[in-house]
Order: C-alpha cells, then structure tokens, then sequence
C-alpha cells in the first residue's frame, strides 16, 4: 500500500498588493478530486499542515457561481465532510517523517501563498524527500509550497526543474487579478524553475523526474492519475 502525505495550507486569507484580505484556503475540487483518486487507489493518505493547524476550504471554491455546477458543489461537501476529522485536526509538518511516505502532494488555493511558499519545516521537508526521490507533486497553487525548499548551498531546491503552475494568465483573469500580491509562476521562473503552461483553464500535468506538477484545478485528476502511475513504476 503506497503511503501519501497531503500537505494543505492552514491560512484562511491572503493578504493583496492593496492590503485588504481576501478569504481563502484550500480548493475545494483539488482537495476533493486528488484524496479521492488517490484513496480509490488503494494508498493510504496522511493530511498535514503548518502547526497542525485546521485546514480551511476556500468558500469561493464552495460557491456554485464560481464552479459553475451546484451538484459538483454538494459532492464536494458530502467528501469533505467525510474527511472533516482530518481536516480539523491534521499533523503538524514538524512532526512528520517524510521517510514513512511515498509521496507528497500540495493541492492549491490561494492558501499556500499565505503561509507554505515560507514554511521552513515544509522546505525541509521538500528537500528531503526530493534527495531521497519521492514523488512531490504539488497543482495549481500549490507548488508555491516549493519555494519553501533551500537547498544545502543555499539556492533553491527545485531551480531548473520542469514544472507547471496555475498561470499568470489565469491568475490575472479568474484569479485575485490585479490585486495579486505576487505572481507564483512568475516567482517560480525568478527562482529558476523552469515553467511550463498548456492552454488555459485546461488540465496539463508536467513530470520532471520525480517531481510532478498541475497547472489548475481542472488538471486535479490528471495528476492523481500521474501519482498513482509513478508509484507502480
């Protein structure tokens, strides 16, 4: 039985280039489409975040204006609810022992931005797993978590790795637009990952080795699949 650790943000809002706070958290979908895909799967999965702190879901990601289906919308509650113990009460990333997992994967939202992109304790984790060539697999927003990641010499982690990333199209267009604090794909090509897009608003996964990353939400699936996929190799 392959052994998965979920990284998710604990932060519940995001501050703007203007100062106000945007509600956020993680994504419902990706939260819900990767732990069910991977649970059917057969693996054995362990949430985790910052402090142990409770995950919140973003409530924009709950809206059905915004997700465009009202059933979609109550699936996502009915999984949540079911993992709502988990949740409420994750493992603090301190406490974790990368050694004990297969994987890692960092499902989105703005949250990541608000606390995972600097979580030392998630750097070093990274790093770990990354030397000992466990799948990291990070979509949407969350591969800001790998920014977290200094490597021993002090440069980071995963620059010149091929890599995808909700976009800065796609942030500026159905994102937090111009209010966006910082751009995750534009940092990640300053740090010197080296990022790739497929069109928008279209699932693309990208593998670099052991690292494998999503673009956005709608690319949930397809990297669960690619997970699973990587840990039969």
């Amino acid at each position: 039985m392959s052994r998965i650790l979920m990284v998710v943000s604990a932060a519940d809002s995001l501050e703007l280039a203007d100062g106000t706070l945007h509600p956020t958290g993680v994504w419902a979908e990706e939260l819900v489409v990767a732990h069910k895909a991977l649970k059917a799967s057969g693996a054995a999965i362990t949430i985790a975040s910052p402090g142990g702190k409770k995950s919140t879901v973003d409530p924009g990601s709950l809206n059905p204006d915004i997700v465009g289906n009202e059933e979609k919308v109550e699936e996502f509650k009915q999984y949540i609810g079911e993992i709502a113990d988990e949740l409420e009460t994750p493992n603090s990333l301190g406490s974790v022992n990368v050694a004990e997992f297969d994987a890692v994967v960092l499902p989105g939202g703005h949250g990541p931005m608000a606390d995972l992109a600097t979580d030392a304790q998630l750097g070093a984790l990274l790093v770990a797993a990354d030397q000992s060539g466990k799948i990291i697999a990070p979509f949407c927003h969350g591969p800001a978590g790998l920014l977290s990641a200094t490597a021993p010499d002090g440069s980071f982690a995963f620059a010149g790795r091929e890599l995808t990333v909700f976009t800065d199209e796609e942030e500026l267009a159905g994102g937090t637009g111009e209010k966006t604090p910082w751009l995750v794909a534009t940092t990640l090509a300053e740090r010197g990952a080296i990022v790739k897009a497929g069109p928008a608003w279209s699932s693309y996964v990208v593998r670099d080795g052991n690292l494998i990353s999503g673009q956005n939400p709608q690319s949930s699936e397809a990297v669960a699949a690619a997970v699973v996929s990587a840990l039969t190799e």
